[in-house]
C-alpha cells in the first residue's frame, strides 16, 4: 500500500515509522487508517522484530487530532471516526511485536493517546504532553481516560484530564509516563538502539510477555496469574526456550528463530 502520511524504513529488523502530516503531524481518518494498515503489514513481516514510531521534525510527535475534520461531524460521523481511532490504537497496543514511541515534541490529545498505546516511550527533552480536550468542551475519545489512569493512577490522571494543562518531559518521566528522556539529537538513535536490543530477544517469549502484561492488567489477580501461567507453558514448549537454555549452559549467545 502507498502511504501519503507515513514514512517507513526497515533496517536491522527494526521498522521506523514516521508520521508526516504537516502541520503538527495531526491525526485524521486517513492517518489512522494508514497506521492500522501499516501495522498489519509490519506484524506479518518476518524481517521486522520491533517498531519505532515518531513524528516528522522536532516540534511535534503528534500535536493532536485534526479539528478541521471533526468540527462539522454529526453524532454518527463522530461514532464512525471514534471506531476508526480505536481500531488504530488497539492495533498498536496489541501488536505481536514491541512498539517504541520516540516522542520528539508535542504529544497532545490523540498524540498523547498514541504514545500511551506503545509498549515503551522515550521522550526528547523538548517533548510536551497534554490532554487539552476539556478546553474544547469534549473529553479524550481514543482511550486516553483509561490508559492514562493505568499509567499514573486515578488521582494524577484526573489532574491531567480535568485541567488540560501541559507537562514537560521531565514531569512525564517523574510520573512514569515515559521510560527515558534524552537530548533531541539522541532521541531516534536511542529508540532504535532499544529496538535493536529487543530484536535479539526470543520473539515468541516477547509476544507472550506482552500478551500476559496487557491482558492481565484488565482482570483480577487470579485470572491474571492464570493468563501468565498459560503463556509461560506455551513459551516453554518452543524451540527458542530450548535454544535459550542451551546457550546459557554453553555460555554462548542464543540464536532465536521464533519457533
Amino acid at each position: 500500500m502507498n502511504y501519503e502520511f507515513l514514512i517507513c524504513s526497515i533496517e536491522n529488523k527494526v521498522a521506523t515509522v514516521t508520521i508526516s502530516h504537516s502541520p503538527g503531524n495531526k491525526l485524521n481518518t486517513q492517518v489512522y487508517q494508514e497506521i492500522t494498515q501499516l501495522m498489519e503489514e509490519l506484524e506479518a513481516d518476518e524481517n521486522v522484530k520491533a517498531i519505532v514510531i515518531t513524528g516528522e521534525g522536532e516540534e511535534a510527535f503528534v500535536a493532536g487530532a485534526d479539528i478541521n475534520e471533526m468540527i462539522d461531524l454529526d453524532t454518527v460521523g463522530m461514532m464512525d471516526l471514534t471506531q476508526i481511532t480505536r481500531t488504530s490504537y488497539s492495533k498498536i497496543e496489541n501488536l505481536n511485536k514491541p512498539v517504541i514511541a520516540a516522542i520528539n515534541g508535542e504529544a497532545r490529545g490523540g498524540g498523547f493517546e498514541l504514545a500511551l498505546c506503545c509498549d515503551l516511550r522515550i521522550a526528547s527533552e523538548n517533548a510536551q504532553f497534554a490532554f487539552p480536550e476539556i478546553n474544547l468542551g469534549v473529553i479524550p475519545g481514543g482511550g486516553g481516560t483509561q490508559r492514562i489512569q493505568k499509567a499514573v493512577g486515578q488521582g494524577i490522571a484526573k489532574e491531567l484530564l480535568y485541567f488540560g494543562e501541559t507537562i514537560d518531559a521531565e514531569r512525564a518521566y517523574q510520573l512514569q509516563i515515559v521510560n527515558k528522556v534524552v537530548g533531541k539529537k539522541e532521541l531516534l538513535s536511542t529508540a532504535i538502539e532499544w529496538a535493536e536490543k529487543l530484536t535479539e530477544k526470543a520473539p515468541v517469549a516477547l509476544r507472550m510477555m506482552k500478551l500476559a502484561v496487557n491482558t492481565g492488567a484488565n482482570v483480577d489477580l487470579e485470572s491474571a496469574l492464570t493468563i501468565e501461567a498459560t503463556s509461560y507453558d506455551g513459551v516453554f514448549a518452543t524451540q527458542d526456550r530450548k535454544e535459550g537454555m542451551a546457550a546459557r549452559v554453553e555460555n554462548r549467545k542464543p540464536n532465536y528463530e521464533g519457533r
